[in-house]
């Protein structure tokens, strides 16, 4: 077990410089005491990914990620055989018969694991991230059943491969499609949104630690009347922490019209949106 209780993981988790809340917290906690896979949803950068890193660093564990995409498949999630080292090994043993050759190429030596495989392998302390797995195919959500479930892959030519040491495994999802239930049921749910002021503001300190607390303080605030607005892409925690370094950076003292204006496209991504709130802020009235 990496965690004794919940304070342990809000404490461990904040010397890695990430600020948990309690829901997190709580959640963190009892998958690594079920053992349970942990699926984590919410908005692009609200720190799915960096929680799974978190955890990694305070395990002192190996970070094992698989990136989803649109097309992955068993071969980059899995495992494939190394083709041109099989191929060599046939031309090598030519005077040998099918079955003495078949043997040998389907062999550990040709197997070239992917994540999946390599974090299921070996008794060193792993997490496993299975990123963004609602960008992937539905079809890949079957390669990770077997996984989550009984932690173990079968490769036909070897047999079956169980973990002796599971890994702390963590899915994330920004909902831009429905996950299975099949998979759902396999794992704890968590949803991260945005923070409220008070632990943004954190954040932003911890992050940010040479920007004024008055500045931080209009930040924050700028931030989340944003996010009040109807835009296509609402600023999350990283476009904030990236518009606190800017402002550092450009020396900036308040947060006037001018130095907004200037820096909206750091945390608006569309040039719709930059308009749009470039219209409707007033920055006097927060």
């Amino acid at each position: 077990m990496l965690f004794t209780s919940v304070d342990d993981v809000t404490a461990r988790l904040a010397d890695t410089g990430y600020l948990a809340s309690p829901a997190v917290a709580t959640t963190v906690f009892l998958a690594d005491r079920l053992g349970k896979p942990l699926l984590v949803e919410g908005p692009a950068g609200v720190g799915k990914t960096e929680l799974a890193k978190a955890v990694a660093q305070v395990g002192g564990a190996r970070l094992i990620r698989l990136q989803c995409y649109e097309g992955v498949d068993e071969s980059r999630a899995l495992y494939e055989w190394n083709h041109a080292k099989q191929l060599l090994r046939i031309s090598a043993g030519r005077d040998e018969t099918w079955d003495e050759t078949r043997t040998d190429i389907f062999s550990e030596e040709f197997l070239l694991p992917r994540p999946l495989l390599t974090a299921i392998r070996g008794d060193d302390p792993k997490v496993l991230l299975i990123d963004e797995t609602d960008k992937a195919d539905v079809e890949v959500e079957g390669l990770l059943l077997e996984v989550l479930s009984d932690f173990q892959v079968t490769v036909p030519e070897l047999g079956t491969v169980t973990a002796t040491r599971r890994p702390f495994v963590v899915l994330t999802s920004n909902a831009s499609r429905e996950l299975s239930e099949a998979l759902r049921r396999r794992c704890l749910f968590l949803h991260i949104g945005f923070p409220d002021e008070e632990l943004e503001r954190r954040i932003v300190r911890l992050k940010v630690p040479g920007l004024d607390a008055a500045l931080t303080e209009s930040v924050v605030r700028v931030v989340g009347a944003l996010r009040e607005m109807d835009l296509r892409k609402v600023p999350s925690v990283a476009e904030t922490i990236d518009w606190a370094h800017t402002l550092l950076a450009l020396g900036a003292d308040t947060l006037d019209e001018t130095v907004v204006r200037d820096s909206l496209g750091v945390i608006l991504k569309h040039q719709d949106d930059v308009l749009k709130a470039a219209a409707k802020l007033d920055l006097d009235s927060l």
